[in-house]
């Protein structure tokens, strides 16, 4: 397959059509459907279902165009590391991480590198430890931020001088935002919302004793602001990390830890035996210092 290929492939995917993709890309509508008709001929696969207005994608077309937007990325991440000056720290640093104020930490790591170096870019990536680390293998991140529970033999880290405390958000008129901190026995028929990780599941349970099935899980999430707004709709109780939704007096929700408490560390992590950019490698540094400063303070 060739790259060239492949973003014509995405493009109609985008447009849903031969003849829009083909306007876009400044080529003619025959050669664009013989190059999609020898790229299925070359897969051994259907990868458009052609109707009479639009073009969609058949399963297998879907699994492309998630694979070539990954092999794309990658080799605009390649080639912004190539074509880095070596006399002045530039480029491009991806960083992957999960919702958590531990972020801070990141975020004046990142402040400082583009005051002391304005060239430096950076893209950050939201997801869950199974979406920063799937995205980490497959190198198309640099450095990710994982909440404890996660695998880290494929990885080396510097443990983040923080801690993330959960707990549960609900309505500020729901009777058990009168409590201090919240029991397992408390959330009993009550409707939670609960992360899908596994590990986080597994942590949780170890809070409920074992007993998860007490829970009257409704609903799950990966990232906590759209389940924020059923916890604000629907009167839902999600479990979850502090700091992450404002939670202050003119917030509609509010936040009450779990008891027995239940902490957990961040990790800043890479893959073992990376080759890093001299960009990356200085910003490693910056993060370092201010994990110190932190711990100092």
């Amino acid at each position: 397959m060739e790259l060239r290929v492949l973003q014509y492939f995405l493009t109609i995917a985008r447009e849903q059509s031969i003849s829009g993709a083909a306007e876009f890309l400044h080529i003619t509508q025959p050669t664009l459907s013989r190059q999609m008709k020898e790229l299925e001929e070359e897969l051994g696969k259907q990868l458009f279902i052609r109707g009479n207005r639009k073009i969609t994608l058949t399963d297998d077309g879907m699994l492309l165009r998630k694979r070539a937007e990954e092999i794309i990325q990658l080799v605009d991440k390649t080639e912004s590391e190539m074509r880095a000056d070596d006399t002045e720290f530039s480029g491009d640093i991806y960083i992957g991480g999960g919702e958590s104020e531990g972020m801070r930490i990141i975020a004046r790591a990142i402040s400082r590198a583009q005051t002391e170096h304005p060239l430096l870019k950076f893209h950050l990536f939201s997801g869950n430890a199974e979406d920063v680390t799937d995205r980490l293998d497959k190198g198309l991140l640099d450095f990710g931020v994982l909440v404890e529970p996660t695998n880290m033999t494929k990885y080396d880290f510097i443990k983040l001088p923080t801690k993330d405390i959960w707990g549960v958000l609900m309505r500020k008129d729901s009777s058990l935002a009168e409590f201090e901190s919240i029991t397992p026995k408390d959330l009993r028929g009550k409707p939670v919302i609960c992360s899908n990780q596994m590990l986080v599941k597994n942590e949780l349970a170890g809070w409920l004793g074992g007993n998860e099935r007490s829970l009257n899980i409704v609903t799950t999430y990966n990232l906590l602001y759209n389940a924020s707004l059923l916890v604000e709709e629907n009167s839902h109780y999600a479990l979850c990390l502090d700091g992450i939704i404002h939670t202050g007096e003119s917030s509609d929700l509010r936040f009450r830890p779990l008891e027995p408490r239940l902490e957990v560390g961040l990790h800043f992590v890479w893959k073992k035996y990376q080759v890093f950019s001299k960009a990356s490698d200085y910003f490693l540094g910056l993060v370092q210092e201010e994990a110190r400063s932190q711990s100092n303070q």
